[in-house]
This record gives structure tokens, C-alpha cells and sequence, in this order.
């Protein structure tokens, strides 16, 4: 399996022996449906660039087949698995919802929501359809290649506004069709139980523990971030529980005047393909009902950037909510129709996200970013806290802290 090490993750260097001739048979038969399929040749490579997610293995294979009917042909599949070495990310994951949880989103979930769309003229499409899965002997996941057909991840650079739109309107779509479901047929989301907290061992994981006194040490040591400090400290002892709280609010403390919707879990740059500016929705392992706030907050921090903050934000949040509410419209909502004042309100209230996200996950997801892979690092807790000195981490954070001073979001923690 030829690719290049310092590139890839490195548990996707070498494919599985399951990955076999007879394996791909199995899958195209069932996909192509045509008589005297035979494989002939395999070429297998990674299918992703480090940084580009964590809960997963992923391959690219190249397959050559013929068939009775049309001869000689190749197809380019994305086989997505769960780690087999043993280490960290094995042993976050084994035992896990996010498989089944997928499958869900990919088999049922999300072709529902299409299908409404449809009946109303919108032709919106959300992601690749899976032309196979399992969960026995081996949980797996297979797709056509989004790259043959023009896809690509936007990779050293950020996304233009054009770009962030398209991406949210998706979002916005996704979440409105939830929103009336939610109200009409609330048994479709009976198998999605589970999100982020509740994977096996995470909230017991070290950088749950590290990750807040790391970056109170840093905002002392770094000069211009001092006068923050002491709103952060304020927080120790009680972050982690009030990010758990509003993840699990649908579930364990729903809000009478709350906007539910399923949501993404993930929504940042490495979970979508675009194509020119259409977009295609990646990764729902992290899906869940929750509030539609969730993932505003999370898409702030991990998929605008500084360069997209202040009054570029204000647009995008603007744009995600009008289509929001034009699609509630389009697809015959009859309950309380939402309004942005009110979503507004349930993003600042919501705010120990905020919180969570810039000294936990934010880290982590610019060396990301920087095309690092995380996995090689989570265990070392000195490299880990050095996580919070990062160039492009600073950066943002000079913007980003006055920012939420003047809007008043350290007042009363």
C-alpha cells in the first residue's frame, strides 16, 4: 500500500488483511447487482491526511472488476473502520455507539430528511449514500469516492464566506427538517441516545482533566492575555459538568422554550467536500439531539476562524438562521416558529460551551489544522500542554477573549 508516511495517519499505512478480494466482491454484488462480477485487482492507500478526523481508519481502494454485462471497469470505494492497533484511540473507541449511531444517520436518518425536501422541489443532498456497512465480524462503512466525482477537502487555507455558506445552509436545512420531525415523529430519533460524553472512557480521559489548568498557566504566561485570567480560574471545578449539562440538555433537562434539532456533532472544515460551492456533509458519528445552539458554537471555534469572527460571523449566523426559517416554511412547520432574537439569547446562555470548546477542543483542533495528527501526542502530557502556545492559538485568542468580555459573556459565571 504505497503513500507517504509523514502525511498520513499512521494506523492507516497498512490496510487490513480483511481487505481482501473476496471482501470487495461481497460489497460490489450487493451495490451493482450485476451477474459475473469478478474482482481482478486492488490498490489500496490511505484515504485521509492527518488531521483530517480522529474516531476512525480510513482507506481509499482503487478496484478493478468485470462484469457479464459492461467488461472491464474500476471503482474508487472509502472503506471506514475502526482501529485494530492497539493503543489510545482503540481503546477510546472500542465498545462505542458512533458506528451504529452512523449507520443510522446514513440509512435512515438522513435519506428521511431528503425525501421531505424533495417533496417540497429542494433537491439538497447531504452526503454520499453508504453502498455497504456491518457491524459483525468487523464494523465498516463503504462509499463511492467523493474525489472521482470532483470532491475535494479544502486543505491550507480557509473556506471563503461563499464557501462557510454553503457548508451552513446544508446545516440549516438538516436542522429545520429535524426541528418539525422532532414534533411529528420523534420515534425516528429513538437510536440516537448517544453523543460525545457518552463514549466509553472519554470523560475520563487526561486532557478532561489538563486542558483548563494548561490554559490558565498559559493565559499568565502570555503577557497581553493576563487580564483574562481570572475569569477562567473562576471556572475550575465546574467547566467540565456544565459543557456535559448542555449536551445532554434534550435528553436529561429539556427547556420548554429550547430549539431541538439533531445535531451534526462535528461540524468543522475536515467533515465537509465541496465542489465548487456545493458542499458535501461528512462524519455523523458524533450525532445527537441536542440544541441547535450546539452546533452554532462549535462551528464559531472550529470552522470560521479569527479571520471569519466578529461581523463576518454576525452574517453567517444570519445567513444559517434565514434559511433555517425559509425551510421550516417550505416543509409546512406548524409549531412556534423560532426567532433569532430567542436563538441569540440560547447562544450566550449556552456560553460554557464556548468555554469548553476554546480550552479544550480548540487546541487540539488547530494542531490539527496544521496537519498534525493528535493521536501521536494525547498521552504526552508535555506536549500536550504546550498545545495552548500554538501561534495560530494566540492569535485567535486575542480576538476572541476581548471579544467575549465586551458581549459580557464573563459576567456571572
Amino acid at each position: 500500500m504505497s503513500s507517504n508516511n509523514d502525511s498520513c495517519n499512521s494506523d492507516e499505512l497498512e490496510a487490513p488483511q480483511w481487505l481482501s478480494a473476496q471482501f470487495f466482491t461481497e460489497v460490489l454484488d450487493g451495490y451493482l447487482k450485476e451477474p459475473g462480477l469478478k474482482v481482478h485487482k486492488i490498490k489500496l492507500s490511505p484515504a485521509s491526511a492527518k488531521g483530517d478526523h480522529y474516531a476512525s481508519v480510513m482507506f481509499r481502494a482503487a478496484v478493478e472488476y468485470t462484469t457479464q454485462k459492461i467488461g472491464k471497469s474500476t471503482i474508487s470505494l472509502i472503506i471506514k473502520t475502526m482501529p485494530e492497533q492497539e493503543g489510545h484511540k482503540k481503546q477510546l473507541l472500542d465498545n462505542s455507539h458512533i458506528f451504529k449511531t452512523e449507520i443510522a444517520m446514513y440509512t435512515e436518518i438522513l435519506p428521511k430528511f431528503e425525501a421531505i425536501l424533495r417533496e417540497v422541489g429542494d433537491e439538497t443532498t447531504f452526503c454520499v449514500p453508504c453502498i455497504y456497512h456491518s457491524l459483525q465480524p468487523r464494523q465498516v462503512m463503504i462509499f463511492e469516492d467523493l474525489v472521482t466525482k470532483g470532491y475535494v477537502v479544502i486543505r491550507n487555507r480557509s473556506a471563503s464566506i461563499e464557501e462557510l455558506k454553503s457548508g451552513l445552509e446544508k446545516l440549516a436545512k438538516w436542522h429545520a427538517v429535524s426541528h418539525k420531525l422532532l414534533l411529528d415523529q420523534p420515534e425516528l430519533f429513538e437510536k440516537l441516545q448517544y453523543d460525545i460524553t457518552t463514549l466509553p472512557n472519554f470523560l475520563e480521559q487526561d486532557f478532561m482533566f489538563t486542558s483548563l489548568p494548561n490554559f490558565i498557566d498559559m493565559l499568565g504566561n502570555v503577557e497581553s492575555l493576563k487580564p483574562y485570567q481570572k475569569y477562567f480560574e473562576s471556572m475550575r471545578g465546574k467547566l467540565n459538568n456544565r459543557w456535559i449539562d448542555i449536551i445532554r440538555e434534550f435528553r436529561e433537562n429539556r427547556q420548554q422554550n429550547g430549539y431541538y434539532v439533531l445535531c451534526h456533532g462535528d461540524f468543522h472544515l475536515r467533515n465537509m467536500m465541496f465542489k465548487g460551492l456545493d458542499c458535501m456533509l461528512l462524519d455523523f458519528q458524533m450525532s445527537y439531539v441536542g440544541s441547535m445552539a450546539n452546533d452554532i458554537i462549535y462551528a464559531i471555534y472550529m470552522l470560521f476562524g479569527s479571520d471569519k469572527l466578529g461581523e463576518q460571523s454576525n452574517e453567517l449566523i444570519y445567513h444559517y438562521f434565514k434559511t433555517f426559517l425559509e425551510t421550516l416554511e417550505n416543509i409546512g412547520f406548524v409549531g412556534k416558529i423560532p426567532s433569532l432574537i430567542e436563538f441569540r439569547r440560547q447562544l450566550f446562555d449556552k456560553r460554557y460551551n464556548d468555554f469548553f470548546l476554546l480550552t479544550t477542543f480548540l487546541p487540539a483542533i488547530i494542531y490539527m489544522r496544521n496537519g498534525e495528527d493528535v493521536a501521536d501526542i494525547v498521552e504526552d502530557t508535555q506536549q500536550m500542554s504546550q498545545l495552548c502556545y500554538q501561534k495560530d492559538l494566540l492569535k485567535e485568542l486575542e480576538y476572541i477573549l476581548p471579544r467575549m468580555l465586551h458581549l459580557g459573556y464573563f459576567e456571572h459565571l
